[in-house]
């Protein structure tokens, strides 16, 4: 028998070696194999022949820097942002937009068969036209430096290194020019009495009126933030509000569990398909307002009359607004108190708080109490967007249980809405719709919206409905598949 150690050793620390690289991981790094063990390269795309050198080596896999590509893949695109590779923000620019949401898609069909056991349809990656400029929150580092210098920017990779930035070609225009202006006063004097104390500083912009709100994030209550506030509010065009967020809860924690204002108010608006939604820097609000208003119209497509609707994990109120403003009756389960006090603001703004309702909850709390299991064992479509961990298996099982007709299920991980969909799968429900959304260009996250529909005849069905609609014309983008509703 030959030995393979022998005749095909294992890569060792430092040395450099020649890969074939066959996959590509969410995190941006490329997989390739030496020596029989998976070696993991940032920087290479499936495809291509690279030489690397070894810079960590474990029990299973190892890790190479790309020292040289040897084959290009014809998907290599070039990075548009200079600190592409060292800043953690983007994992993918390398990646040509096209080849980003084909790879997007086979993440999902990946997931779906791999963890639901599923073979799941999966629809093509609906995509944006112009996949630059879109995030309408930021969360800037803020980094003291030795002699009083300060440097703002995101942190490494894997780290909590920071990569100083004096632009971000992702974030909004309006939030790009702040990073330049706070860039700019980080390499100068004022930056003692500015930065001081701030952890970081975070930013929220609205594409429909150009308004925004910024909060400075400090360790306790920071009062000499109250004497620099006009320099922080000229340096921000279009500021609506400046807080100052503190007492985070731990040494990660970007915002703090108390806020003040410093000047102006609290939240700013947005408008998405004609709806008016006012948050602020902390709330729970997808980053990518363009790609919120092609879930809207993708979802509209399946609603032809007013539906009976429970929003789990909802928020400021995103979807439970734009349903109501459809005609449905909706309640809303969020955790948040914070969020449902928006949420409640959003209703009103939009002239729908007679058709909506709202608890604040652990979903698998909330969901065993009187007023919510009235509203679930009525509704007809329970819509749920988790955070990234998913949802509890005793929410699954209490929508279950309650033998809801249908379940759109909109998350930003495939794995945990994978591992969801077999709970749900078991417990009697088809898989319908998988029609992933790019609400992340250029990294590796991927929105998705799978729909549920209970397959068993004891549940409670309404008869099917069959639309399709028309989407505009973007690259990536096709037509809507058909959106059933029993």
């Amino acid at each position: 028998m030959t030995n393979r150690s022998v005749t095909n050793p294992a890569p060792t620390l430092g040395q450099e070696a020649i890969l074939s690289l066959t996959d590509l991981l969410a995190n941006g790094q490329g997989v390739g194999r030496a020596g029989g063990m998976v070696v993991f390269v940032t920087g290479a795309l499936p495809g291509e022949r690279v030489r690397v050198r070894i810079t960590s080596v474990k029990a299973n896999y190892a890790v190479g820097e790309l020292m040289q590509v040897i084959q290009r893949s014809p998907e290599r695109a070039e990075p548009f942002c200079r600190v592409f590779g060292a800043c953690g923000g983007c994992q993918v620019q390398h990646l040509a937009y096209p080849a980003q949401l084909r790879w997007k898609r086979n993440i999902v069909a990946s997931a779906f068969k791999r963890i639901a056991g599923v073979d799941a349809a999966v629809a093509e990656t609906i995509g944006m036209a112009m996949p630059r400029g879109y995030r309408n929150k930021m969360s800037l580092v803020v980094q003291e430096r030795p002699g009083d210098n300060y440097a703002v920017g995101f942190y490494q990779p894997r780290s909590h290194d920071v990569v100083p930035i004096d632009a971000c070609p992702i974030v909004l225009p309006q939030l790009d020019a702040y990073v330049r202006n706070l860039a700019a006063i980080a390499r100068t004097p004022a930056a003692a009495t500015l930065f001081r104390g701030v952890r970081h500083v975070v930013a929220r912009a609205g594409r429909a009126l150009g308004h925004a709100v910024v909060s400075l994030t400090t360790e306790r209550t920071a009062e000499h933030l109250d004497r620099v506030v006009t320099r922080i509010v000229a340096a921000l065009p279009g500021v609506v509000g400046v807080q100052n967020s503190f007492e985070p809860s731990s040494q990660n924690a970007v915002m703090g569990r108390k806020q003040r204002t410093l000047w102006g108010q609290q939240e700013m608006e947005e408008a998405i398909e004609g709806i008016r939604f006012r948050v602020s820097a902390s709330s729970f609000f997808q980053v990518n307002s363009e790609m919120v208003g092609q879930i809207f119209r993708f979802i509209a497509a399946g609603l032809n009359r007013p539906r009976r609707i429970v929003d789990l994990y909802c928020g400021a109120g995103t979807f439970s607004i734009f349903f109501a403003r459809l005609g449905c009756t909706v309640f809303g389960i969020e955790e948040s108190e914070h969020a449902i006090d928006e949420a409640r603001a959003n209703a009103q703004l939009n002239g729908v708080e007679a058709t909506t309702g709202f608890s604040v909850g652990r979903v698998e709390d909330a969901l065993r109490e009187p007023r919510a299991q009235a509203a679930l064992l009525g509704a007809e479509i329970a819509f749920l967007d988790p955070p990234r961990k998913g949802v509890e298996a005793p929410a699954l099982a209490a929508l279950a249980a309650a033998n809801v007709p249908n379940i759109w299920y909109l998350s930003c991980n495939p794995a945990t809405l994978a591992r969801d969909v077999a709970q749900l799968h078991a417990a009697g429900y088809e898989v319908g719709v998988v029609q992933p959304f790019d609400m992340f260009p250029q990294t590796g996250h991927v929105e998705v919206l799978c729909t549920l529909w209970r397959k068993d005849p004891g549940a409670r069905a309404n008869h099917d409905v069959r639309l399709t609609a028309a989407q505009d014309d973007a690259p990536g983008e096709k037509e809507y598949p058909d959106f059933v509703i029993r």
